[in-house]
């Protein structure tokens, strides 16, 4: 049984390579900020303004451990700050867990990023200026947990079809 964990910043390709790598390899995707909002019902983003982060992070820390308690063949995205809370980094290193690190540089991740801002909360009040300094200073603060993953794979200048395949070959 594989168990297979996506980590890296937002816009690194995490849901869309973890989709299209369950297409080739049949093993079932997860999205782990979908189940909780599934679960709670409500957005990420409502859940952040009506419980604040802290709760918000023990909701995502509870359920990411009942997740992996009950699968035993997935391919799971983590949300961009998963890693960095409630000792979940502890979660990537576990025996039997395939973690990959999708890293993107602050100009790749920029150049994804831009044109969804609106979409995406955490992002969606930067000027266009700010957002460069904004995902440096993310990714300098979450590289260390982002880098206790097993393998890291660059996503900068690759296609998602091109990440998959590179993930087929490193999971074999």
């Amino acid at each position: 049984m594989k168990k297979i964990m996506l980590v890296g910043y937002m816009g690194s390709g995490k849901s869309t390579v973890g989709k299209l790598l369950s297409e080739k390899t049949e093993i079932p995707f997860f999205d782990l900020d979908e189940i909780i909002e599934k679960n709670a019902k409500k957005t990420i983003s409502e859940l952040f303004l009506e419980i604040g982060e802290i709760r918000f992070r023990k909701i995502e820390h509870e359920t990411l451990n009942g997740f992996m308690a009950s699968h035993d063949h997935y391919i799971l995205s983590l949300g961009g700050g998963t890693p960095c809370y409630a000792n979940n980094h502890l979660q990537l290193q576990k025996e039997g867990v395939a973690s990959v690190y999708l890293k993107g540089s602050i100009a790749e991740l920029v150049n994804r990023l831009l044109p969804q801002k609106k979409l995406r909360p955490l992002i969606a009040h930067q000027s266009d200026e700010e957002l460069h300094e904004f995902i440096a200073k993310h990714l300098f603060d979450r590289s260390y947990f982002y880098l206790k993953s097993k393998y890291i794979v660059s996503v900068d200048d690759k296609k998602p079809e091109d990440i998959v395949d590179e993930l087929i070959q490193l999971l074999a």
